[in-house]
């Protein structure tokens, strides 16, 4: 089923504001978006490493996810068809032939963000996507540093799984994953990277998830040391990963990182973590050779505190890169999933979380946005030291009761005042697919809910999809007008959007983004521009949308405010290049000269803006 013209035009708005923010193609001296993780990229690790440049670099301008998705893929394709041997690192080797060719990062990114650019161009031009209708489940995101000196857990949520991956024949399917680093983050967010990517590409994933992720988990540990190896790095990291596939929920794990599936308000075991106490891991250990060891607690040959993970080249073979796997058939009646490291299972017990969720959905009538927060702050206080990542996954509205339970004679009338007021909450909530998707039982479009991560500063690395959790569904709202809504009290009229010519593709590689901008710096280097109106926001808005609006290009106020000088010629405000302070269509104006308690009466919270590292550009 084809997207709503409402949704196109909200897709059509952000390509346009977008493209508007990046830069002309990059040239091979131009300072890249984002860094890369490590100096060389191999062949196998393109397409993982594409898609989470695209994703994290969409995100920071909260893309809908749907559209991040699809945009993502788009431009992997086109890497993927280019000629990547030009970025080859000449290397002598004896035989002539170099079995593992690497190719530099810094040139590679470059040519990922060019190619992003020319994809959001061409779509402006001729949108030819459409979201199907899917069930987004509802999901909640904490994770902090804790005491720990670094952040070295990544967690990383996919909803729209056939989007990213271009799946037309199978159901509806989602991941989420959490992977806790050791000796470094280097392995978690390899694996956060490319374990989804090494699962789609196994012979068996259409008809065996299950054996496709531990085969996956396999190919990532393999890939993972070989480039340890290489660039010499002593980290690993333990992983848990469910895949949902229609009505079946696949569970596959390495080392102590767990998953708990919670049913009509009960702990359900679905998996036991790869510890050096279990009796058959300890067995496996001796018999290579190893040994367990009591040193704080139990640690094979006496350092590491788990028996399996990626990575730990070292520690190999008594540290495996085997994982375990779980398959559960879901009826209906499942409540929710809980993701989490180590530091948040050592300090709280299944009975103790289901609890901690429990009241926190009773004492906020249901709103379920800060669950995850309240899970890490139990963690927190129970004495945990280490890095906490818990993500909370509600495979069904736990507002309504479990299929089987209603009494279907006595309740023929409030069942049907209960589906007619969910019909009016999805219009509300800005469900556009026409209709519902039966998801757990209950019908029910999902949005995806999630809360801002806390501490999760990486040395060197900006936020990415797998840190950043506040991705709306659909974006920003538009008006009857086609304008970006706005609160009511801002009195100031919203400037007209009308469609850049220049932003259209022309002949070449490169010309479909080439601004003018010539024109416009010799116009305004000798023509003084007034003050930019401030809107008056005295009163708190009763507009539910204008957080999404707001948060959309939030980072390039900043920008532009760091990048403002007072001219001594004119005496106002000017850029550096001589133009006055340009302000994005649709968004709020600047407010420097106005105080933030006298702009900003009441703050309106469940925003999450992107931080980017000083000096850094977009």
């Amino acid at each position: 089923m084809a997207g709503s013209a409402t949704e196109e035009k909200t897709f059509r708005r952000f390509l346009e504001l977008f493209l508007r923010e990046m830069r002309p193609p990059l040239q091979e001296n131009d300072p890249v978006p984002m860094r890369p993780l490590s100096d060389l990229t191999s062949e196998d690790e393109v397409e993982g490493e594409c898609l989470d440049m695209c994703l994290q670099h969409l995100c920071k301008y909260n893309c809908p996810f749907s559209l991040a998705a699809a945009l993502a893929r788009a431009t992997a394709d086109s890497v993927l068809q280019s000629d990547l041997s030009i970025y080859h690192i000449q290397k002598t080797v004896e035989d002539g032939v170099d079995p593992f060719p690497q190719i530099e990062s810094v040139a590679f990114a470059r040519l990922i963000f060019n190619k992003l650019c020319e994809t959001c161009c061409l779509w402006l031009k001729d949108f030819p996507y459409r979201r199907r209708p899917q069930p987004y489940y509802e999901t909640s995101i904490h994770a902090i540093k804790n005491m720990r000196r670094k952040m070295e857990d990544k967690h990383i949520v996919i909803p729209d799984f056939n989007t990213l991956f271009n799946i037309q024949d199978q159901e509806e399917q989602a991941f989420f994953a959490v992977f806790d680093g050791h000796g470094g983050v280097d392995a978690a967010i390899y694996a956060a990277n490319h374990l989804h990517v090494n699962m789609v590409q196994q012979e068996c994933f259409s008809q065996d998830p299950g054996e496709a992720l531990c085969r996956a988990f396999r190919v990532t540990d393999e890939r993972f040391i070989r480039k340890a190896k290489m660039e010499n790095l002593r980290c690993g990291t333990t992983g848990v990963v469910t895949f949902l596939r229609g009505r079946t929920l696949y569970v596959a794990w390495l080392g102590d990182s767990q998953v708990m599936l919670v049913k009509k308000g009960q702990a359900v075991e679905l998996m036991k973590p790869h510890k050096p106490d279990r009796e058959d891991e300890k067995q496996r250990i001796e018999a290579l050779g190893g040994c367990v060891i009591w040193f704080g607690t139990w640690r094979v040959n006496g350092s590491l505190s788990v028996s399996r993970a990626i990575g730990d080249n070292e520690h190999k073979p008594y540290i495996s890169g085997v994982a375990d796997q779980h398959i559960v058939p879901l009826d209906g009646t499942e409540d929710y999933l809980i993701l989490a490291c180590d530091g948040f299972y050592d300090t709280v017990s299944p009975d103790e979380a289901v609890r901690v969720v429990s009241d926190h959905l009773t004492e906020n009538s249901g709103d379920s946005t800060m669950v995850a927060h309240k899970l890490v702050a139990s963690a927190r206080d129970a004495g945990s030291s280490d890095n906490i990542s818990v993500i909370v996954v509600f495979l069904r509205d736990l507002r309504a009761p479990p299929p089987g339970e209603e009494d279907e004679e006595g309740e023929e009338g409030k069942d049907e005042e209960v589906a007619e007021v969910e019909e009016e909450g999805q219009g509300e909530m800005g469900c556009q697919d026409g209709g519902t998707t039966d998801v757990g039982g209950k019908g029910h479009c999902f949005l995806q809910q999630c809360s801002a991560p806390a501490d999760l500063g990486y040395e060197d690395r900006t936020d990415s999809l797998t840190d950043r959790t506040s991705l709306g569904l659909l974006g920003p709202m538009l008006g009857e007008d086609g304008r970006i809504r706005l609160p009511p009290a801002c009195s100031h009229p919203t400037p007209s959007l009308a469609l850049n010519q220049n932003l259209m593709p022309a002949e070449g590689h490169g010309a479909a983004w080439l601004p003018c901008l010539e024109e416009e710096l010799q116009g305004s280097r000798h023509k003084p521009q007034p003050k930019p109106c401030v809107p008056a926001c005295q009163e708190p808005s009763s507009d539910g949308q204008w957080p999404l609006a707001a948060a959309l290009f939030g980072h390039a106020g900043r920008r532009t405010r760091r990048m403002e000088c007072v001219s001594p010629r004119w005496g106002w405000v000017s850029r550096r290049w001589g133009r006055a302070p340009r302000e994005l269509p649709g968004l709020l104006h600047s407010t420097r000269s106005v105080p933030y308690p006298q702009r900003c009466p009441e703050r309106r919270p469940g925003v999450a803006l992107p931080h980017l590292p000083h000096g850094s550009r977009i």
